[in-house]
């Protein structure tokens, strides 16, 4: 047909003046190129069957599981004796040609034949091709290997398992280090909704930790998954105020499978919260460490004429992991027995630890001066209490901090303080002070109880110093 026929006109194509197919053939030939390429390109086995159920298409999927050629197989009649044993052939081809009838998809698992004689187990999905017309034209059979099938239906079960119903968190994080999925386990361990994580920077969800997890994040997607899980401890914000949490985390990084390279698409980052078991843990070593200073002091102090200078050897023996500093100061004239006190007391310093240089604690000798400790001082409540006291200079800044630790008669750099009384024969003998700087976390109960072991053994030691001191007068 001529340009002006197809434009509707009455003129006539002159006897020398042959009819050009025009673009008509050309899309012809694009369509059957890009149908070709789009069978070729499946990631599936992929042949069609007309209505009489001879091949109409055979793609190189299903060249590669079976061995036939689309040459070879283009133009069969149905599979039987050559991708299907004779026996099976009937039942085979019948089941595949129903589903030219059939409404939506049926799904089989046929046992099919390859070139060199070997079986296949395989599953099919058949439904109808309808002509111009709506009636059905044929089939056409989307196959592959059932073994691989399964591994596809596994890694999918796997996937929405694991966040649907794991016990420990699992977050995908994308190559921003932002999260895009996250389980419900790991919501609740942020704190947070499941969808109110997602896309949020990481900082914005942790207040502690949040270095040390986006180094871990960086590294993976660089250089893969590390050997072994890490043990990272991040502080989680929440409205009740910050948990301070240690995660056990694994990570895997996701690379895309339908690229040639591997890209990148992020990490898995998966975690159980093991704080318990850390905290138990760091418990245990903790009360070991300090039941072997206790024991190795004891031993030392054993060895010291002077008993004063037994009482300095158990304070230098308590600082190592405990404190910074420490003062033992004594009540001014004697020890004070429970309800003869009269007065206000007063405290004359006996020891103390270097506060520049490290070294051993110094002994005041016989020129000790009394304290000036004003009212309310945590040294003087813990000698009317008879019991330990604990203080702290919270947050403030720096020039405050100091300011406080120096009102006090402590170091400058002292922001936490425990007080523990020194007891001897039912009486009081004066108080020992442990003292933290800004590097350490504030006294606890436990270490208090720390603190009022270590006391008993100073009190021991001064209260036998003070009587071999009155002895020799």
């Amino acid at each position: 047909m001529s340009a002006s026929r197809r434009s509707g006109t009455t003129d006539e194509v002159g006897p020398d003046e042959p009819e050009r197919d025009g673009p008509e053939g050309s899309d012809a030939s694009d369509g059957s190129d890009l149908l070709a390429a789009l069978l070729d390109g499946m990631d599936a086995a992929l042949c069609a069957f007309d209505a009489h159920g001879v091949v109409t298409h055979w793609n190189r999927e299903a060249e590669r599981i079976l061995g036939w050629t689309a040459a070879e197989a283009v133009g069969r009649h149905g599979f039987a004796g050559w991708a299907v044993r004779s026996a099976d052939a009937e039942e085979v081809e019948g089941r595949l040609m129903s589903a030219m009838h059939a409404p939506g998809r049926q799904v089989h698992e046929f046992a099919l034949l390859t070139k060199e004689g070997g079986r296949v187990l395989v599953r099919t999905q058949s439904a109808a091709v309808r002509g111009p017309d709506g009636k059905p034209a044929g089939v056409y059979c989307a196959f592959s290997e059932v073994h691989a099938q399964i591994d596809l239906e596994r890694s999918i079960a796997l996937s929405e398992a694991l966040f649907e119903e794991a016990s420990w968190g699992v977050v995908l994080v994308d190559a921003d280090l932002r999260p895009a999925v996250v389980n419900a386990h790991a919501a609740r361990a942020l704190g947070t909704g499941r969808t109110a994580a997602l896309g949020r920077p990481l900082g914005e969800l942790l207040s502690q930790g949040v270095e040390d997890l986006e180094s871990a994040l960086t590294h993976v997607l660089a250089e893969g998954a590390p050997p072994a899980p890490a043990e990272i401890w991040v502080g989680v914000r929440a409205p009740e105020g910050e948990r301070r949490r240690c995660w056990r985390s694994g990570f895997v990084r996701l690379a895309s499978p339908l690229a040639e390279e591997p890209v990148p698409l992020g990490v898995a980052w998966l975690f159980v919260d093991v704080t318990e078991a850390k905290q138990g843990e760091q418990e245990a070593a903790q009360l070991r460490f300090r039941g072997n200073q206790l024991h190795r002091a004891a031993r030392a102090a054993a060895e010291c004429e002077d008993p004063a200078e037994a009482a300095t050897v158990h304070l230098d023996f308590a600082l190592a992991g405990f404190a910074d500093h420490a003062l033992v100061d004594r009540v001014a004239g004697g020890a004070v027995t429970d309800g003869e006190a009269t007065g206000p007391v007063r405290l004359v310093r006996v020891a103390a630890t270097p506060s520049g240089a490290p070294g051993p604690s110094l002994l005041t000798g016989r020129a000790a001066l009394p304290v000036r400790y004003g009212e309310g001082h945590p040294a003087l409540q813990c000698v009317q209490r008879t019991g330990s006291v604990r203080a702290t200079v919270g947050a403030v800044p720096p020039g405050q901090a100091r300011e406080w630790a120096q009102a006090r008669q402590w170091p400058a750099d002292t922001v936490h303080a425990l007080c523990a009384v020194l007891r001897s024969r039912g009486r009081t003998l004066g108080v020992v002070t442990f003292l933290r700087g800004s590097g350490r976390n504030p006294f606890e109960r436990v270490d208090a109880a720390y603190a009022e072991d270590v006391a008993a053994r100073i009190a021991t030691a001064l209260d036998l110093a003070a009587l071999l001191e009155h002895g020799r007068q």
